[in-house]
């Protein structure tokens, strides 16, 4: 009896150990092989169709944002601050704001929306007389919001791309489109009158003011786990914020993060 149950045991044993039937052989190769697939997928690294010069980018924004901004433009946007009292901060950056009116005006004619161009002009005549050369901001208190149109803009809606994404030395995100926009605005007038000096102070009261803008968002930006994929995002929604006049189209399953939200809210 007891020879008979070790028989027994010996056989179920072999029987465990002998080779698995062919159909499990084949789903657990079928396994291996769609876990070796997924592990090479998961290798190659992702490329953002928008920023093919991403190699090239992610220097110039370390330079931008580590050197630049660290040593030159956060100290001198500190001792701006300092130094120049809140109301008068305002008043300069009106001024600059008000120059770009013009443009403002022709590109909303460019882009179909007469009422906006009309807003632009309205603007750009009270500003200019009755807020002493745009120092004052007395369209808007009447009613007169700003409509920020720009060439860029225009070119989206004529249907040009945006082209790669390109980070500018001491200047920052930006998109082929974008710089060729920029150009094409500083020839209108008054921009294309501007003097040499009176075009670069316009440029440093404009960065100063934006870094301002920046300075309760550097948190954010440092707890970012990726800091330039955060600014190039950023850029973009802005742009299509722009673009859209703030209603972009959006698939119903995509939503924008709340720290994206926050930040963009910055720029409106």
């Amino acid at each position: 009896m007891l020879s008979s149950l070790l028989i027994a045991v010996l056989l179920l044993l072999t029987g465990c150990a002998s080779k698995p039937e062919p159909w499990l052989q084949v789903s657990q190769d079928n396994d291996y092989r769609e876990a070796a697939e997924a592990a090479t997928v998961q290798a190659v690294p992702y490329v953002d169709p928008r920023d093919p010069l991403e190699r090239i980018n992610r220097p110039l924004w370390d330079f931008n944002y580590d050197v630049l901004d660290k040593y030159l433009l956060r100290p001198a946007t500190v001792g701006y601050m300092t130094v120049v009292p809140k109301p008068a901060r305002k008043g300069l950056i009106n001024v600059v704001e008000n120059l770009n009116e013009p443009a403002s005006f022709v590109n909303g004619l460019l882009q179909g929306k007469p009422g906006k161009a009309a807003v632009s002009a309205g603007r750009f005549l009270v500003n200019s007389t009755v807020g002493v050369l745009g120092l004052f901001d007395v369209a808007t208190q009447i009613g007169l919001a700003q409509a920020d149109e720009d060439f860029n803009q225009t070119l989206a809606v004529w249907g040009v791309g945006d082209g790669a994404f390109l980070m500018i030395p001491a200047r920052g995100p930006t998109t082929v489109r974008g710089t060729a926009g920029g150009i094409v605005d500083g020839l209108y007038f008054p921009l294309g009158l501007l003097n040499t000096p009176l075009t670069i102070t316009r440029y440093a009261i404009n960065a100063l003011d934006s870094r301002e803008q920046l300075m309760n968002l550097e948190q954010m930006l440092d707890d970012s786990l990726d800091p330039y994929a955060f600014i190039k995002e950023s850029y973009f929604q802005r742009q299509q914020f722009k673009i859209y006049d703030g209603n972009p189209p959006k698939p119903e399953e995509e939503e924008l993060d709340d720290d994206m939200l926050d930040f963009l809210d910055e720029f409106q």
